[in-house]
Parts: C-alpha cells; sequence; structure tokens
C-alpha cells in the first residue's frame, strides 16, 4: 500500500489490534492519549478508540438477576466511554484510516461523506475534526435533536432527508448523488469492511474477553440490533472461539425487514432500515427477534428517570442500580431486552453467559424521554409497575424467528440482493457472500492494514 500524507505520528491513529489491546501502544502515545480524555478535540484521542479503560479491562457491567428476571449471566459492553460518546466511531475512524492508507483519502483535498441515522454520523465527524477533513452527515430528518447538535458541535454539517430511522434507503440515494464529485469520499457504513473488521476484531475481541470473567468463561448467546449491522460482525469472531453461541439480530415490530419483509415506522433510533445490509453476514445469525419500540423508549426512562422505583420494585437497597445512570441509550435498552429474553428462550442457566452491548449513552436522548412524558405519561406507581412487567418480563417465543434453514438464508440474501444491486453491486459479488471464506478474507486483512499503518507511522 502507498503511504498516506498525514503530518504527524499522532494523526495516523491506532492499528485494529492496538484499539483491541491499547497496552501494545508506545507508552507515550497511551499516556498522552488517556490524559486528554477531558480534551475531547485533541487529536490524540484517537488513540482512545477501544472498549478498555485506563487500567485495561474491558468496559462492562453485568445486569442484577433481579432486575433481568433470568438465571444467565446479561454482560453488556460499555459504549458511551468511547470518544464522542459511541462505539460507532470506531468504524468510522477504521473507514477513514483503510481509505488513507489506500491512497485514496488525502487531507486538503477531500470531503468526508457520512451516510447514518445518527451514532455513525456523529463519529464521521469527530473523527473528520480530528484529522482535518471537513465533513457531511446525511441523516433522516425526524432523528433526536441531541444527535444533530453534536455533529454540529463537532463541525459537521447536516444534510437530512425525509423521514425516520425507518427510511434510510432515501439516504444511501442522497448518497449516490455525491458520490458524482471525485472530491467527496464516503464513509459507507451499511456497505464498506473496514466496519465489519473493526467489530470482528475490537469488539468480538473485547466481548470474549469480558465473558471470561463470568459463569462458565465462554459465550451462550450474542445479540444486538442491526443498524448497520457492523456491530453483529462480532459474533463471527465469538462464533470462532465458541461455534456453539447463538447470534440474535433485533428488530422493532413496527419494522420487521428480516423477519418477513416488513417495512414501517418505528422510534429506536440507530436500528431497523428496512434492508438487509451488504455488510451483515446472514450465515451466521441464527435468530431474528422482534421488540416493540415503545418497550425500549419506557425501558430506558424506568433505568434512568425512575431508578429509585425499580430499586424499590426489586427490593434492592437504595442506590444499587445507581451505575446506571447515563449508561443506556435507546438501542442499549432494546439489546437488553433481546438479551433477556434469548436467555430465557434458549433455557440458559446460571454458569452461561448473554453478552450485548450498549451502544451509547442517555445524553443523546432526554428529548426522546420529554416527548415520551407528553404522549404517554407515567405518572402511578401503578402504571410503572405494569410497565416494568410488560417490558422486563415481557416477550413471547411468537417474537423469535429461527433463521438457520436454509430457505431462510436464501430469504435474507433475496432481501439483501433487491437493495444492493441497485447499488451498482454484481450478482457475483453479492453470491461470493454465502460463503464464510468470504468473511474470514475480509476479516485477514486487518493485519495487512496494520502493518501497513504501522509503517507509515515509523516513516
Amino acid at each position: 500500500m502507498p503511504a498516506p500524507r498525514l503530518e504527524s505520528e499522532t494523526g495516523f491513529g491506532p492499528t485494529y489490534n492496538e484499539m483491541l489491546h491499547p497496552e501494545t501502544l508506545p507508552q507515550s502515545i497511551r499516556q498522552k492519549a488517556l490524559a486528554a480524555r477531558t480534551n475531547e478535540l485533541d487529536p490524540i484521542n484517537l488513540y482512545n478508540i477501544t472498549w478498555r479503560d485506563e487500567g485495561n479491562a474491558i468496559r462492562h457491567i453485568v445486569l442484577p438477576k433481579e432486575l433481568t428476571g433470568v438465571e444467565a449471566n446479561i454482560v453488556v459492553l460499555v459504549g458511551r466511554e468511547f470518544p464522542s460518546g459511541s462505539h460507532k466511531v470506531g468504524p468510522a475512524y477504521a473507514t477513514l484510516m483503510e481509505g488513507e492508507l489506500a491512497d485514496e483519502i488525502h487531507q486538503g483535498e477531500n470531503t468526508i461523506i457520512g451516510p447514518s441515522t445518527g451514532n455513525f454520523g456523529i463519529g464521521v465527524a469527530y473523527i473528520s475534526k480530528l484529522k482535518g477533513y471537513p465533513a457531511i452527515v446525511i441523516m433522516p430528518e425526524q432523528m433526536s435533536a441531541e444527535r444533530y447538535q453534536r455533529i454540529r458541535q463537532y463541525g459537521g454539517k447536516l444534510d437530512l432527508t425525509p423521514g425516520s430511522e425507518s427510511d434510510v434507503i432515501l439516504v444511501l440515494e442522497r448518497t449516490e448523488e455525491y458520490k458524482k464529485d471525485a472530491r467527496n469520499k464516503v464513509l459507507a457504513q451499511f456497505e464498506l469492511l473496514p466496519n465489519y473488521r473493526f467489530h470482528r476484531h475490537v469488539t468480538g475481541g473485547s466481548a470474549v474477553e469480558a465473558a471470561r470473567a463470568h459463569g462458565n468463561g465462554r459465550i451462550a448467546a450474542f445479540v444486538a440490533a442491526p443498524g448497520s449491522a457492523g456491530t453483529l460482525a462480532a459474533g463471527d469472531e465469538i462464533k470462532a472461539q465458541f461455534p456453539e453461541a447463538a447470534i440474535c439480530a433485533l428488530e422493532p415490530r413496527e419494522c420487521s425487514t428480516l423477519s418477513n419483509n416488513g417495512r414501517g415506522t418505528h422510534r429506536i433510533e440507530g436500528i431497523g432500515d428496512k434492508m438487509v445490509t451488504l455488510i451483515h453476514n446472514v450465515m451466521t445469525t441464527d435468530y431474528v427477534m422482534l421488540i416493540h419500540d415503545d418497550d425500549c423508549v419506557v425501558g430506558l426512562e424506568l433505568l434512568q428517570q425512575r431508578r429509585p422505583f425499580v430499586e424499590k420494585l426489586l427490593r434492592l437497597h437504595e442506590g444499587s442500580l445507581r451505575a446506571f445512570d447515563g449508561v443506556f441509550g435507546i438501542s442499549g435498552v432494546c439489546n437488553i431486552l433481546g438479551a433477556i429474553r434469548v436467555a430465557e428462550f434458549l433455557k440458559l442457566g446460571s454458569q452461561d453467559n448473554v453478552v450485548t452491548i450498549a451502544t451509547d449513552g442517555f445524553d443523546r436522548y432526554p428529548s426522546v424521554l420529554a416527548d415520551l412524558a407528553k404522549r404517554r405519561p407515567l405518572t402511578t406507581e401503578a402504571a410503572l409497575r405494569d410497565s416494568f412487567e410488560a417490558i422486563f418480563r415481557g416477550g413471547s417465543s411468537a417474537d423469535i424467528l429461527d433463521v438457520r434453514p436454509r430457505q431462510q438464508k436464501e430469504r435474507l440474501f433475496r432481501y439483501k440482493q433487491e437493495t444492493w444491486s441497485k447499488f451498482g453491486y454484481s450478482d457475483s459479488y453479492l453470491e461470493s457472500m454465502k460463503s464464510q471464506a468470504f468473511w474470514e478474507a475480509e476479516a485477514a486483512k486487518a493485519g495487512e492494514f496494520d502493518s501497513a499503518l504501522l509503517k507509515a507511522r515509523k516513516g
């Protein structure tokens, strides 16, 4: 690969391996990066793109079983401590990094385009700011106000398309217009494989390590709601370590695309985009589960703003759930509910671990809960109790679809082909994605990029 044109060692950023193992960074860089966490616009924060804390432990929590109501350990990786407040900054960085190493993206010449429904777009604006690129984020016009504010805070411009989360196809169509100008470089999270590589290596490896400290040290199930389906790539790494692990994709009941080609509008920002994304390896997805969108919004209110009531209801000591403060967003609650219901569906025991992800934190959703208070106020203890029971003890096996049979795989591939053939992908390329060899070859490219990046940093 040709050497990229960057101004300094800190302008390059970490390798995939260093994002999984930041302790392998040169100590001078690691210490400077940790010290800069209070100044998020310092470019050395690129080296804080990792699931690990300053002590090199994976940031995660295990939910109290009084809350989950299941025997299995629900292990939740916490994403809000990433720079910009979400782990989606990782694939944004990886896509830009690979473009620079391939000599396709150059500082001072290119504008970065980020098609998104929120967190990835925030990540694009943030990474572009740190690396000195102008950025334009294309996203639907009905997302939370906090998302738009954060993108503007990082200097990104917004190009809003009609509709909501469920109308991301309009975002892709708008993106095609930007591609006509060669100066625009698209960090296409729904189709480019750096997103897959980041989550396969960094999120998957971190999930495996987090589980080692709990139960039998293995992962019985991994649960994630696909937006781009990048996070689901962690499931490929988990299956490589634990072939018996079940991988479950969650989607809104109101937009049941993976389940039955359903289309609709919903309130779970960041997921449920009316398509099978190009980078979704459907061969390793075992189950699809439907989650009611308002369960996630009301569930967030219960865990964030009604914790004293929940503690009292569960007979927990006052303050027992204080560690939850600010940790979850709406999609994180969706993932938690999915993890609980998968554990129940699979009849997992006390030594089994179910791993899932809290993509971002509460800071992106005050406006969403303000809207909830207007349209569905929870003003009595009876209403709160009923909501808790329906959400955290609810769900039905009828909401879970087994997609392991061949006919289900073929159905999902047809969905993928229907979308991506329209955007120039050949039938032969799409057909190659039916083989696990395709995905293993793509994962292996992380090592090639790591070697190229280390060489570039040495000059």
